[in-house]
């Protein structure tokens, strides 16, 4: 809105030029989303409190979490208007990147919210049905890979991705490009949802991988920085970063709340959203294969479900303590906050190695 209405004025008042910079507009967007928390966080957290709309304990956690029993839950709901709103504020609103991700952001959240209601308020443990939930998210990946085949900003890498550490490595999907947008919204999506499990966990290594992927849009967007590196220039992607600045504002800005101990979770409204965000970015700056180094963390916690399960089911025998795999360490008497803190270092880690394969190629 603000680069819409101030921005054209440039002729008159020079100093309203600012607002073509694509960095400026992503400082202050990711000024504004901490705004945002740091007002609603309290407001959201008495509304939850007073209406009773709080966590309860699952049978599938450590008996320690019983004494987060009570703690206001669904405030994912902060993270959503706290990356929409200034993304709306501050980026230019005909980018077709920027409306497909904030679409992708709020149907996920949507949904989120959906499993929470469902699980909380009407008192239905296992929440939204699963099969409805990936039902959903194959159905937003299938959507935006149309999108982007009906609509390449490239024809000649419509189809394909890159791999990081090759140049000129750009493996062509063809017919299976669609399934594969599938399979990195949904699988971002859930494997956020998954390590969602401690306090300031989730959102912690979040805001590593959103500040790695905003430093990706930009070098993606901009020209001469993609000509240097000697990747996909993508001219809609740039403003990508603007949202990305509003992730990391977000998420900062929830921890302030989410930080053991946590006043409030971010529930499954903001970690379906926040997956599918950064999954839905990772399609669109052709960037999914990084998406699983800078979020290596979340794969693994990831895998660490689908290994339990599948060794339960065939062999009748656990290979961990507990899944997803925090509870494992959890069930090693590993500290919370000494856990949570370890695992934001390896993240930072990974956002940096992910960084590091532009240039190491």
């Amino acid at each position: 809105m603000f680069y819409h209405l101030l921005y054209p004025l440039r002729d008159y008042i020079s100093a309203f030029n600012i607002f073509r910079y694509i960095t400026f507009r992503t400082a202050y967007a990711t000024f504004t989303s901490l705004l945002i928390c740091f007002v609603l966080g309290p407001i959201l957290i008495r509304m939850l409190r007073d209406r009773g709309i709080v966590n309860g304990i699952r049978a599938d956690t450590p008996k320690r979490h019983a004494g987060k029993r009570g703690t206001p839950t669904m405030g994912g709901i902060i993270i959503i208007i706290a990356v929409v709103v200034p993304t709306l504020l501050w980026a230019d609103l005909t980018n077709k990147y920027i409306l497909i991700t904030v679409l992708a952001t709020c149907w996920l959240g949507l949904m989120g919210f959906m499993d929470d209601y469902f699980r909380i308020v009407k008192d239905k443990p296992a929440g939204l049905v699963g099969r409805y939930k990936i039902a959903g998210q194959a159905a937003l990946g299938l959507a935006i890979g149309a999108i982007l085949l009906a609509f390449p900003e490239d024809p000649a890498i419509a189809t394909k991705i890159t791999v990081p550490f090759f140049k000129n490595v750009l493996p062509d999907l063809g017919i299976f490009y669609i399934p594969f947008v599938i399979l990195v919204i949904t699988g971002a999506s859930n494997a956020v949802n998954l390590a969602d499990g401690l306090d300031g966990l989730a959102i912690g290594m979040f805001v590593f991988a959103a500040a790695a992927f905003a430093g990706l849009t930009y070098v993606t967007g901009n020209a001469r920085f993609s000509e240097y590196l000697n990747i996909q220039y993508l001219s809609h992607a740039g403003e990508l970063t603007i949202f990305c600045g509003s992730l990391v504002g977000a998420s900062l800005g929830f921890l302030w709340f989410n930080a053991h101990p946590a006043k409030i979770f971010m529930g499954d409204t903001g970690s379906l959203a926040l997956g599918g965000a950064l999954g839905t970015i990772a399609v669109l700056i052709k960037k999914e294969v990084l998406l699983a180094i800078v979020g290596g963390i979340f794969v693994v916690e990831a895998l660490s479900v689908i290994i339990q399960v599948v060794s339960f089911r065939l062999a009748g025998r656990k290979v961990f303590r507990m899944a997803p795999l925090h509870h494992h360490f959890e069930l090693m008497n590993v500290p919370e906050s000494r856990l949570v803190i370890r695992f934001w270092v390896i993240a930072a880690l990974l956002a940096m190695l992910t960084l590091s394969t532009l240039k190491l190629r």
